[in-house]
């Protein structure tokens, strides 16, 4: 075992520590006072490169695995999550007394500090944690972009909050376009209402596409109903190709016997031809065979 191991097993407490943390100079402190406010006083004291960590629940996604690890163009096996966890890793590389990158993990990879410090913060409330992210996600491109991920994993009702904020009219367009993602790739049922929201409301053809795909990441079991309603009845014609090419790539063929029913019953003759031509591509035998037939 490594003496950075034995030093973080040391020096955190086991229910709140990350399970394997490596070559590091742990320092742990309790958060309850404020994360905020030991957050901004551990930047201000640490003008060189240090981590600062802590842990909170998340919604089960296979986001935060790590089954590969890559470093430098290469790629390691790690933990193979035959279930998503329900924990995450939160860290932010501070530089120069500012943030400089974010990053999301599961509690069960193993994570090298490379030798640096590692502050880590134990009692740290949820949405203490999403409106410290937030206020990153409008700072920074580079710690922005892996900002609003972040904060979609938290198994709260602030992240779908956040979430909701950004995604709304009046926000960049970038900040929009990643939390739309992840509304419909982490958050459920909320996130399905909210991206329905913004696609009766909003009159950005490039958003309303975004929605569209994010739509069709989402698990929740309306998302498909709600990519056949639009499909059909959408007041943009761009936005139709879309929800029909999305009902196209739906893992496992979900699509499929919708596209074929389009291609049917639709008396849109364009319509037709995009559900045919999405048809074609997704080489499943259902498709197949509904060629076999209309050739016949």
């Amino acid at each position: 075992m490594k003496a950075g191991l034995i030093l973080a097993l040391a020096a955190l407490p086991l229910a709140a520590q990350p399970r394997l943390l490596i070559n590091a100079k742990v320092d742990a402190r309790s958060a309850a006072a404020g994360l905020d406010r030991e957050f901004r006083a551990l930047l201000a004291a640490e003008p060189q490169p240090a981590w600062i960590g802590w842990m909170v629940p998340s919604v089960r996604s296979y986001s935060l695995g790590c089954e590969y690890v890559s470093h430098d163009g290469w790629a390691a096996p790690g933990v193979i999550h035959l279930e998503p966890p329900d924990h995450a890793v939160i860290l932010f590389r501070a530089v120069d007394h500012a943030v400089e990158r974010i990053r999301a993990f599961s509690p069960d990879c193993e994570i090298d500090a490379g030798g640096v410090p590692v502050h880590w913060l134990n009692d740290v409330k949820p949405p203490e944690s999403v409106a410290l992210l937030a206020g990153q996600a409008t700072d920074s491109e580079t710690a922005g972009n892996s900002a609003v991920g972040a904060i979609a994993v938290h198994d709260d009702a602030a992240a779908d909050a956040a979430l909701d904020r950004f995604a709304a009219a009046g926000q960049p367009d970038n900040l929009r376009r990643r939390a739309i993602g992840w509304l419909g790739s982490a958050r459920g049922r909320h996130g399905l209402e909210t991206l329905r929201g913004l696609l009766a409301g909003d009159t950005n053809p490039a958003l309303r596409a975004r929605v569209i795909g994010a739509i069709a990441e989402s698990k929740d079991p309306d998302a498909i109903t709600l990519l056949v309603a639009t499909a059909r009845n959408d007041r943009d014609r761009e936005v139709e190709r879309r929800a029909i090419a999305a009902l196209g790539n739906l893992p496992a063929g979900k699509g499929v016997p919708v596209l074929i029913e389009i291609t049917q019953t639709s008396k849109d003759v364009d319509m037709r031809k995009h559900a045919m031509n999405a048809l074609q591509q997704t080489h499943d035998p259902r498709a197949l065979g509904f060629f076999e037939r209309v050739l016949q």
